[in-house]
């Protein structure tokens, strides 16, 4: 999924501790040029600090792309638990209310692009610490859907939470890529129907 519904770190107030500072830099420049294209050296000037400041923080540039990732991945943790606790009892609600936090944030995803998918695009060494970091964050979300679906009685939960998810990562490749209209009203319709064929 994606965090274009997260308020981001940059564009914070600029009196920050110098690893905030960092972070917020590198968010934005990791955004519009991606890991591979952004240097150390970038990183610390728009950081407002030194390359020595930043490696006393982060051993390296892919450990900072690897802590950047685990807080992409913390936000959207936090919206699948605000999604269980708006609706505890109502599994179904809860699917629905996933659909709807993605299709929310279509409209920022075509002019950013998803930060998971367009790191793993740069990143196709699985020992990566910053892959691993998108590869556990996918494989729990995943098994956090499927426990929904468990919970809402479908009748293949492992089937319809891997549906329902490529949907959802469909849907904003679809949003980056300009190929289809309607993505949002589309990835709540087709999920609609990914429960009905399930028989819930």
């Amino acid at each position: 999924m994606t965090d274009a519904v997260r308020p981001g770190r940059a564009g914070r107030v600029a009196k920050l501790p110098p690893r905030e500072r960092i972070l917020d830099a590198a968010e934005e420049l990791f955004h519009s040029e991606g890991i591979r294209g952004v240097g150390v050296q970038a990183i610390a000037e728009k950081a407002g600090t030194t390359k020595a400041a930043l490696y006393r923080h982060f051993d390296t540039k892919d450990a900072l792309a690897a802590q950047w990732l685990l807080i992409v991945a913390a936000d959207y943790t936090s919206a699948f638990d605000k999604i269980e606790e708006r609706w505890p009892d109502d599994p179904r609600a809860q699917i629905q209310g996933l659909a709807a936090f993605i299709a929310d944030s279509l409209s920022e995803i075509s002019h950013r692009g998803c930060p998971f998918i367009n790191s793993l695009a740069e990143l196709p060494d699985r020992s990566h610490p910053a892959r691993q970091v998108i590869e556990a964050h996918k494989a729990q979300q995943l098994r956090r859907l499927t426990a929904m679906c468990t919970a809402a009685g479908l009748t293949d939960p492992e089937g319809a939470a891997a549906e329902i998810t490529f949907a959802l990562e469909g849907a904003q490749v679809s949003a980056q890529n300009g190929s289809v209209d309607h993505v949002g009203e589309r990835l709540i319709a087709f999920v609609e129907a990914v429960m009905g064929w399930h028989g819930a």
